[in-house]
């Protein structure tokens, strides 16, 4: 009665369901173990977040790459901005998705040493970006600026190419080592998103909180890639059956009928 599975139909049904079994298994694995990365990653942000403020210079110097760890945490700095060696980051967007530009200036601290803070985003009102826009200004004099150490951008981390022959103080990518020969002063690595002092007027617009990476939804897919390689089986034994109950009902219906054909005389 199972001479059927033997049949090309059959045997390509049942091939496919070998491949499928361990294939879904393994996917489940892949989104598991990228639900434990993203997880992780959030740890980090939110560890980052509550802990408490350090002095910039207690995290980061000159030549120092910020790490995952140090990604987000706050710090404070105390000295002065230098506005005459403002510049702004091209491209960038606020919360709402508008582009326009992300004011870098650095901040002289107490002991000469430059930190780079972006103040925050403004809008870009000339089309083609080819004129320095009018940026408000920050608190002048000595002030202590607290915000989130952020790693030195690359085009390999942001997929944002460093264009050459920009307009006068315009960039692509925030990276202190650029910002160092630019100055040609000692520059601490990584840059801080400034978060106080609140500018006046509300800009320049502040950057917002890291959002955090949707891990649940790794742990959701890999338990679906789970039950799928469940169903395959499942669903092959349910197809047999039902061809089992076809071909007996067939049988039993062609014996039906040879039995009510009257004999040949």
């Amino acid at each position: 009665m199972y001479r059927f599975l033997l049949t090309r139909q059959w045997v390509i049904l049942t091939l496919v369901a070998l491949v499928l079994i361990p294939t879904m298994i393994r996917l489940g694995i892949w989104q598991m173990h990228r639900y434990e990365e993203r997880a992780a990653r959030n740890q980090l942000v939110t560890d980052a977040l509550k802990a408490k403020p350090a002095p910039v210079e207690g995290l980061t110097r000159s030549g120092h790459t910020v790490t995952s760890r140090e990604r987000y945490h706050s710090v404070t700095a105390k000295g002065r901005f230098d506005t005459d060696d403002e510049v702004v980051v091209r491209r960038r967007v606020n919360s709402n998705e508008e582009v326009g530009y992300h004011v870098l200036t650095p901040f002289v601290l107490d002991d000469g040493k430059v930190v780079l803070i972006n103040r925050g985003w403004i809008p870009d009102d000339d089309t083609d970006q080819s004129t320095f826009p009018k940026i408000p200004a920050p608190p002048r004099g000595e002030v202590t600026v607290t915000g989130r150490l952020m790693p030195d951008e690359t085009t390999a981390a942001s997929g944002i190419k460093n264009l050459e022959g920009l307009p006068d103080r315009q960039i692509m990518l925030v990276n202190s080592e650029q910002q160092a020969k630019r100055l040609g002063k000692e520059v601490l690595g990584g840059y801080v998103a400034q978060t106080a002092p609140e500018p006046k007027g509300d800009t320049p617009e502040l950057m917002g909180k890291p959002g955090m990476e949707d891990s649940a939804l790794n742990y959701a897919y890999a338990y679906q890639w789970w039950l799928f390689s469940a169903a395959v089986p499942a669903g092959w034994v349910i197809l047999v059956r039902r061809e089992l109950r076809d071909r007996r009902r067939k049988a039993e219906s062609e014996q039906a009928a040879r039995d009510t054909t009257p004999a040949a005389v």
